[in-house]
């Protein structure tokens, strides 16, 4: 069983002199900086547009136009950027919570993500393959990336599902056009919803049914900040639970497919050996930050000081998504693809609903 996210594509970002990343981390920094700005204007505040929904807004409006001539000296750091400085955001994200939060979320909230995995997965799995007739290896990767966490989902299940660098790519690519959406889409929701009186659904609630069902970690953070702290808390926990799903469900997965490969096979041993299970250790470190600060060891100067720079680190890394997110991955991913993720993420919408809302109360 393996810590690191990924071991290689984390050692190959960390190789090379720290320069190279100096203008990436400097682009980022200056529009991470102007979200906050533009989040103190009224206008924005009005609306509920937050500093980490204007960082990718941004990243987006620079992704799909300047962006590709700075690629070459910016990504580096951009690339840094998404992948250590989220990881070390949402381990700090940890200092906002505490145990006891946790414990208010209850049985009902682990049952919520638990049971949107397992329906999500098997939805994707006799979609994909039954009905739009993509090979197995996509389906599995669209699948665990709709229904656990996203793009880092996607990766650590390739091994497993012996995946081709096109078909994480693929995947890759649709559950971050989802899970953006999703971002802009709950938090409009939520206020459609509190305008027309359609379900009775608080700030908490909200956070649940956004840690559900919401596909990356940073758009967890987005979509329940962009609500309130209240919202943003629950969702944080929701979502970090249905990561630590992901070493579980893994070894479910190679399970299953040990079987049918021995079946295949007629009986003879699998060429392909064991493979390691990989234990996101951001997952871990957020668990371990939100112990320390349940245990009250920390000086409120020391915690507020980290808040702070969480949101610094969560800002730069939803810009330099937004920049790394273009409209050529969509057409390059295909349209069986695309409609395989879009029925989950409307899955998602519909089924995650009325479980956050609803199961939580039964006795």
């Amino acid at each position: 069983m393996t810590l690191a996210s990924h071991p290689s594509s984390t050692l190959a970002s960390l190789t090379g002199s720290p320069v190279r990343w100096l203008p990436g981390l400097l682009l980022i920094g200056a529009m991470a900086a102007a979200a906050l700005w533009l989040a103190g204007q009224p206008f924005f505040a009005r609306h509920g547009l937050g500093m980490l929904t204007l960082a990718i807004v941004l990243g987006l409006l620079l992704g799909n136009t300047v962006y590709p001539r700075l690629d070459q000296a910016c990504g580096p750091g951009v690339g840094l950027a998404k992948q250590q400085l989220l990881r070390a955001g949402i381990v700090l994200y940890g200092l906002r919570l505490t145990f006891q939060d946790i414990a208010v979320m209850g049985w009902g909230g682990v049952a919520v993500d638990a049971l949107v995995l397992a329906s999500t997965f098997g939805l994707a799995s006799w979609l994909g393959q039954r009905v739009l007739g993509l090979d197995r290896r996509t389906t599995l990767l669209v699948g665990a990336g709709s229904s656990i966490c996203g793009a880092a989902a996607v990766l650590a299940t390739a091994p497993v599902v012996k995946g081709r660098a096109q078909d994480v790519a693929v995947a890759v690519a649709t559950v971050v056009v989802f899970g953006t959406l999703g971002m802009f889409l709950y938090p409009a929701l939520y206020h459609w919803n509190a305008s027309w009186d359609w379900i009775d659904m608080n700030a908490q609630q909200y956070g649940l049914y956004v840690g559900a069902t919401v596909h990356e970690v940073a758009q967890v953070v987005a979509a329940g900040a962009a609500i309130g702290p209240e919202a943003a808390a629950t969702a944080v926990i929701a979502k970090m639970t249905r990561v630590m799903m992901l070493a579980p469900f893994l070894l479910v997965l190679s399970f299953f497919l040990a079987r049918a490969r021995h079946g295949a096979a007629a009986g003879q041993k699998d060429a392909g050996g064991s493979r390691a299970i990989t234990i996101p250790w951001f997952a871990l470190g957020f668990v371990a930050m939100a112990g320390v600060n349940s245990l009250d060891m920390l000086p409120d100067a020391v915690v507020r000081a980290g808040v702070r720079l969480d949101d610094l680190l969560l800002a730069m890394a939803m810009a330099a998504l937004g920049l790394t997110t273009h409209v050529r991955a969509v057409r390059a991913a295909g349209l069986r693809p695309l409609l395989l993720a879009a029925a989950l993420f409307a899955w998602l919408l519909g089924a995650g609903l009325l479980l956050s809302r609803y199961l939580p109360q039964w006795p």
